[in-house]
C-alpha cells in the first residue's frame, strides 16, 4: 500500500520507518522544513533506537520521501495516518489545533472522482467524541454528501514506549481498531496483518479513550508507589522489602512494572493525559479524586525528591546529574522530573553539571525545544561530557534515568533518585 502520515515526530517517525520495513510505501508530511529534510537525506528527525536504520534503508529504496505541502500526494494513497501533536492547553484539555488543521488540509486535498475511499486513520490521542464532533464535521464541511464514499475514519492508537518503540510496534499488547459503526476497516487490517496481537474492532468513543484509561493507569501505578515509598522512607521502614511483598502477589496486584517506588511521572504522554482526563471528568461532572491528585502527588513527589537529593550538602555544593532525558536513550525532555530538579538545584544556588550523551541542544525541536529551553535556558552551558563526568570533584552526583552504570565516577556517593530502597 502507499501510505501518508503527518506528523513526523516520535509517532510519526517510528511509524514511517515500521510500515517502510514491512514492504509499504510512506510519503511524510510535517510543517518543518528540517525535519522534512532529514527524512530526504535518509536521517530520523528524532532519536529512537535502530530508527536511523529503518529510515536510511527505506529512503534509499525509494520507499520513503517526505515534503511539507501536500499537492496530489494523496490521490493514489490507501491510508493516511495522522500522528502530529495535542499537547495540554491552559484548562488542561488536548489542543486541538494540529488536529484541527490537518484535518482540513487531508479534506481539502482529496480528490471528489476518488473511486476508492481514503482511510484517515487518527493515532494522536485526544477526547473521546473527538471524531464525531470535530473531525467528521471538517470532512462534510468540504465533500458533502459524498463524505462516506471518499473518506473512511478509524481511531487506531498507538502503545510504543521511547527507547522501545520499533519493538512495540511490531509486538504491541493490543491492536485497537475504532470504526464510526465498530466493524473491521479493510485497509487497517492490512497494515496490521503480519503483527500478532489482540484485535479490538470497536467504535470511535471506545478507541478515543483508550489512552486515557492506559495512561491514567500507568500515572496512578507510579504515584501510588511513591507515595508509599515516601511514607516507608519518613518511617524508617525499608520501601524495597515493601516493594517486593506487593508485586508477589501477581493475581491481584497484576504488574511490577509501574509499581516500583522511584522517580515521578513525565514524558509526553502521561501528564499530559492525567490533565486532560482530570478536565473531562469535571466537564461531565464525574468526581475522579484519586485522577485529580494524580498531578499534586507528582509535583510533591519531584520536591520530595528534591529534598532528598540535596540533603546534607553545603551551600554551593558541585553536583553531577546524570541523565537529564526522562529515560534512557532518547532526547525527550518534555516534562521530565530531571530536568525540574536540574531547575530546583539552581534556584538553590548549587553548581549543577549534567551527563547525557543522548542529548544534542541544537537538534531538540518543537515542544521539546520550547520545553527545554522553558525551564533551563542555559542547558548548553550545563551539559558536560563523559571526561569531564569522570574527573569527578563533585560533593554527590545524581542518578535519574539510569546512566550512571556507563560511567567511572570513583568513590563519590551516587543517589539514583530511579529508585527508592
Amino acid at each position: 500500500m502507499k501510505i501518508a502520515i503527518f506528523g513526523l515526530g516520535y509517532v510519526g517517525c517510528t511509524a514511517a520507518g515500521c510500515i517502510t520495513h514491512q514492504g509499504h510505501t510512506v510519503v511524510g508530511f510535517d510543517v518543518s522544513e528540517a525535519k522534512v529534510a532529514q527524512v530526504n537525506t535518509g536521517r530520523s528527525p528524532v532519536r529512537e533506537p535502530g530508527l536511523d536504520e529503518l529510515i536510511a534503508k527505506a529512503q534509499s529504496e525509494g520507499r520513503l520521501s517526505a515534503a511539507c505541502q501536500i499537492g496530489d500526494a494523496l490521490d493514489d494513497c490507501d491510508i493516511a495516518i495522522v500522528c502530529v501533536g495535542t499537547p495540554s492547553g491552559i484548562d488542561g484539555a488536548h489542543d486541538m489545533s494540529y488536529i484541527v488543521q490537518v484535518t482540513r488540509d487531508i479534506a481539502n486535498a482529496v480528490k471528489t472522482d476518488r473511486t476508492r475511499p481514503l482511510t484517515v486513520a487518527y493515532r494522536s490521542t485526544m477526547r473521546p467524541g473527538s471524531t464525531d464532533q470535530i473531525i467528521r464535521p471538517i470532512f462534510r464541511a468540504k465533500l458533502g454528501e459524498r463524505t462516506d464514499a471518499l473518506v473512511e475514519l478509524v481511531y487506531n492508537p498507538e502503545f510504543l514506549r521511547e527507547a522501545s518503540a520499533i519493538q512495540d510496534y511490531f509486538n504491541p499488547p493490543k491492536i485497537v481498531l475504532g470504526t464510526l459503526d465498530g466493524t473491521p476497516n479493510a485497509n487497517m487490517e492490512r497494515l496490521h496483518e503480519a503483527i500478532d496481537a489482540p484485535v479490538f474492532h470497536v467504535g470511535m468513543r471506545e478507541a478515543e479513550i483508550t489512552k486515557f484509561v492506559d495512561n491514567t493507569w500507568h500515572a496512578t501505578k507510579v504515584a501510588f508507589a511513591n507515595e508509599i515509598g515516601r511514607v516507608c522512607q519518613n518511617l524508617d521502614i525499608s520501601a524495597r522489602q515493601v516493594h517486593e511483598i506487593f508485586v508477589a502477589d501477581t493475581k491481584l496486584n497484576i504488574s511490577p512494572y509501574y509499581t516500583r517506588p522511584g522517580g515521578p511521572f513525565g514524558g509526553s504522554c502521561l501528564p499530559k493525559d492525567v490533565r486532560a482526563l482530570q478536565h473531562i471528568a469535571a466537564d461531565i461532572g464525574a468526581n475522579t479524586h484519586l485522577v485529580d491528585s494524580l498531578i499534586r502527588t507528582n509535583e510533591a513527589h519531584k520536591h520530595h525528591q528534591f529534598v532528598q537529593a540535596s540533603e546534607g550538602l553545603e551551600p554551593g555544593a558541585r553536583i553531577l546529574l546524570v541523565g537529564l532525558a526522562f529515560k534512557k536513550d532518547t532526547d525527550d525532555l518534555r516534562e521530565s522530573p530531571a530536568v525540574d530538579l536540574a531547575r530546583k538545584f539552581l534556584d538553590a544556588g548549587f553548581e549543577v553539571d549534567i551527563f547525557d550523551p543522548a542529548l544534542k541542544p541544537e537538534q531538540l525541536v518543537g515542544q521539546n525545544l520550547g520545553y527545554t529551553f522553558a525551564f533551563l535556558p542555559a542547558i548548553e552551558t550545563l551539559l558536560v561530557d563523559q571526561t569531564t563526568a569522570e574527573a569527578g570533584g563533585y560533593s554527590r552526583i545524581i542518578a535519574t534515568n539510569r546512566l550512571a552504570d556507563t560511567l567511572e565516577l570513583g568513590d563519590t556517593p551516587i543517589m539514583d533518585v530511579s529508585s527508592i530502597n
